[in-house]
């Protein structure tokens, strides 16, 4: 695919902000990747130019029908000051399974990719070097056609832009405190929980505000269906340490197929934990946790890594999971994963992708 580059002139350069006051998703670099897709013509326009803003139609389906899916991902400035993406193509196919979920073209995994690696070059300098802070990417496709009859779109826009950002959680790598609701519910089999469309997070908003009006950081999604077994965390899959097995539930349609819950079981399966995915209810994490089988719980996702579970909340009672602090498998875990991140550790999953 050719596109057209539009370099961003020296003085029309944004002020970079200070690496040790990121937050998340607060601040935006200098380039960003746009394409239009029109049916009959298929993607065309691909430029990459200033960030800048758009203009829509206030008839834009996706403003009315939610025809919006997103990826999520990072680059590292690494070993030898070197700039690395993790399992980019991934994400880039899970995107394309968003698409057709979601009835919107499909893109170029590789194509793209390449038009990622040149965005990320030309933004070089916005990938910050403080430890622990990242280039955040957000590769994103929404409904542009101007039309109020429910029917999917026929144009659509593709763009992706980055965000320098810091830790996901205030708490950093410490322990997170998780409400567990059975209130609402996130997603059901069958419908588009196993997808990134906008939709999906925007139900979860009320569920996490009510949790963090009770002092706790995210919400732990039950079933929709018997609201017993449990689903994810609101931004995250979800990893139970019991006796010898190492579980997490199942893909079955209504949770997200993470990229990094993929790499957690490849590695754990590797160093010779028993990994399982099966249904797993909330009454069963409680029992396992008061007999003591319960040494650990964290969350995985691309925005904070690992997050270990030092506190959960149901239905008024307090679960504090291995005296609220950090386990040796997650410590482990994330020492591994920021390591193969940033080029400190030999990928020998070929996960890694120097820009």
């Amino acid at each position: 695919m050719e596109f057209l580059l539009k370099k961003v002139e020296e003085h029309l350069k944004r002020e970079k902000p200070d690496e040790k006051a990121l937050g998340f998703g607060k601040y935006f670099a200098d380039h960003m990747f746009v394409m239009q897709y029109d049916q009959g013509q298929g993607w065309h326009d691909a430029t990459i130019k200033g960030y800048d803003n758009f203009s829509l139609d206030p008839a834009a389906m996706v403003l009315h029908y939610g025809q919006a899916i997103f990826e999520g991902m990072k680059a590292y400035r690494g070993k030898n000051d070197n700039i690395y993406l993790f399992r980019p193509q991934d994400n880039l196919r899970r995107m394309n399974v968003s698409a057709e979920r979601m009835c919107m073209p499909t893109i170029d995994v590789d194509d793209i990719f390449e038009a990622l690696k040149q965005l990320i070059q030309l933004d070089a300098a916005w990938v910050p070097s403080t430890q622990g802070a990242t280039l955040y990417i957000r590769p994103t496709m929404v409904a542009t056609e101007a039309g109020l009859g429910v029917r999917p779109a026929e144009q659509y826009l593709f763009f992706m832009i980055n965000s320098p950002v810091g830790a996901y959680y205030a708490e950093g790598f410490n322990p997170v405190k998780i409400y567990v609701t059975d209130k609402y519910v996130r997603a059901v089999a069958g419908g588009v929980g196993h997808v990134k469309t906008a939709g999906n997070y925007a139900a979860s908003i009320m569920a996490a505000v009510e949790a963090q009006q009770k002092g706790y950081t995210q919400v732990l999604w039950l079933d929709a269906v018997e609201r017993k077994y449990i689903e994810e965390v609101g931004t995250s899959n979800i990893f139970f340490l019991i006796g010898d097995e190492l579980i997490t539930p199942p893909l079955t349609g209504s949770i997200l197929p993470g990229i990094t819950r993929d790499s957690v079981m490849r590695l754990t399966k590797d160093w010779g934990y028993q990994v399982v995915e099966r249904p797993i209810s909330i009454d069963e994490v409680l029992e396992a946790n008061e007999s003591g089988a319960l040494p650990e719980i964290f969350a995985t996702g691309t925005a904070a890594v690992i997050s270990p579970v030092g506190e959960l909340n149901y239905k008024g009672r307090i679960c504090t999971i291995n005296h609220g602090k950090t386990g040796d498998l997650s410590q482990k875990l994330f020492d591994e994963i920021q390591a193969i991140q940033y080029g400190f550790r030999e990928d020998r999953y070929d996960w890694v992708v120097s820009v």
